[in-house]
């Protein structure tokens, strides 16, 4: 059975991570993962993407230990876009929502952290337990910290214990919080807004905060003005940027062509 289902509805493509009996990811459903990202990516008739889970227990709770047994290796080929297909895929300059339905542990809420925007049902519980696995949560030590509270990212790493959709909104990871029911139906929702919007300015912001990240504000500051990020130049020769100026002056809703 295939562990990736793709649902494409216009600009929209949701994949859903379907792997019962708790979705967890191998090296071989990241490689495809990987290579789903990676078309959404690169096609241009897509603009936005939602990720979540098959089943309303869990969204992802991350590595698969059971393959992990079988052989697979922790530094193994986890395909383009590293774990899960998305924490290192590069130039990823569209919009990704989380829709997390259920658990999300481990590697899942580092799948999560590697969206734009995250909504949770209301049953949803996170947690980073390769603590008591004696190994380390690599990419949440790199994002965590940069997320939230610095103290509160170290008692999650260090401690491993879950906590609530209540309490991930309260320290901002998660967006908003929604009835199980309603959950993908905001998210498609959200996504429908987001793919009528500009998608040369998504692009520009999404590599803008990536570059300014480390960087010092005058030095990230005198890179978009100089136009030496890709997205930057490209969008201020576009015809989308004259569009949007258009369409304030005669006060009109823009078309945007993407170009």
């Amino acid at each position: 059975m295939d562990p990736i289902k793709t649902t494409r509805k216009g600009a929209v493509l949701q994949v859903t991570l379907d792997r019962p009996k708790a979705n967890a990811i191998d090296l071989q459903t990241s490689r495809i993962m990987g290579d789903v990202f990676a078309g959404f990516r690169d096609d241009p008739d897509l603009r936005v993407a939602i990720v979540t889970g098959g089943g309303d227990k869990f969204f992802c709770p991350g590595w698969d230990l059971k393959a992990a047994a079988d052989g697979d290796a922790v530094d193994g080929d986890y395909g383009v876009g590293g774990f899960g297909g998305l924490q290192e895929l590069r130039a990823m300059n569209k919009p990704v929502i989380a829709a997390v339905n259920g658990i999300a542990c481990g590697g899942g809420l580092e799948l999560a952290l590697s969206a734009d925007m995250i909504l949770a049902a209301e049953h949803a519980t996170f947690a980073l337990p390769e603590i008591r696995s004696g190994t380390v949560a690599d990419a949440a030590s790199v994002k965590l910290p940069k997320r939230i509270p610095y103290h509160v990212a170290m008692e999650l790493l260090l401690t491993g214990r879950w906590f609530d959709a209540k309490e991930a909104k309260g320290w901002g990871l998660v967006n908003e919080i929604l009835p199980s029911a309603e959950l993908m139906e905001r998210a498609w929702a959200l996504a429908e807004l987001l793919a009528s919007g500009p998608p040369l300015v998504y692009a520009a912001i999404k590599e803008i905060v990536r570059d300014a990240e480390d960087a010092k504000f005058q030095d990230s500051m005198n890179r978009i003005t100089k136009r030496q990020l890709e997205t930057v130049d490209r969008l201020y020769a576009s015809e989308d940027q004259l569009e949007g100026a258009r369409a304030f002056a005669e006060k009109r809703d823009p078309v945007w062509k993407g170009r």
